[in-house]
């Protein structure tokens, strides 16, 4: 899993306005601890979290803290986003062996581990090199490798752009890569997304922390 300490102003800035730097990081910090809980509730996974950013200065730090207690958390490295997320990949590798790699970030807190587990399925299916999920934004959301080798092809693809999972599909192809597609989903970027993707998980810390930043701003008009 690839995340950032939810700090005020340095997380979910896209979510500002409507919301204040200090909810974004409490609606980024849900986020991540929902999708955490989900990777921890997938059997037979050796979970790992690449973090940027410092837990003790963030948003609800010390409850994340605890709760990757018994994850491997690993500093990403890295300029790009692109160059943070292969090289992600080969520190994993490093740490679990020769087995697949799965990786997301914490922009989905709608993921939940049957569709985890759904996922490395597909990726651990007979003759399957990659599983590729995109976003509705055009990016993607999940990548799983069979190889570690294989992420560094998507480290100079610009990320955040509309085409960005597009280039990722075609240059995993190009290289040979036999790729299964993994259903696609909603990135939580804007707040119109976390309006969106908080209806489909109504009961989790996510929807939660979505609801009580739009009652703040309602009682505030």
């Amino acid at each position: 899993m690839l995340a950032k300490a939810p700090v005020p102003g340095k997380v979910k800035t896209r979510l500002c306005p409507p919301a204040s730097p200090d909810q974004a990081a409490r609606i980024a910090a849900a986020a991540f601890a929902d999708t955490v809980d989900a990777v921890l509730a997938v059997p037979d996974v050796t979970p790992v979290v690449a973090l940027t950013g410092d837990l003790a200065q963030a948003i609800d730090g010390a409850a994340l803290t605890e709760q990757l207690r018994t994850v491997t958390v690993l500093p990403q490295r890295g300029t790009t986003l692109g160059q943070r997320i292969a090289a992600a990949y080969a520190d994993t590798a490093a740490v679990v062996g020769d087995r697949p790699v799965l990786q997301i970030g914490m922009d989905t807190p709608q993921v939940d581990a049957k569709l985890l587990s759904h996922c490395l399925d597909q990726l651990d299916g007979d003759g399957v090199d990659a599983a590729l999920g995109m976003a509705t934004d055009g990016g993607w959301w999940i990548l799983g490798v069979r190889r570690p080798a294989l992420a560094g092809l998507i480290a100079d693809i610009p990320t955040s752009l509309p085409d960005t999972g597009a280039r990722t599909l075609a240059a995993l192809r190009a290289d040979g890569c036999r790729l299964i597609e993994l259903p696609e989903l909603s990135d939580v970027d804007t707040w119109e997304d976390a309006i969106v993707v908080a209806a489909e998980v109504p009961d989790g810390r996510f929807a939660a922390a979505v609801a009580a930043a739009a009652a703040t701003l309602e009682r505030r008009r």
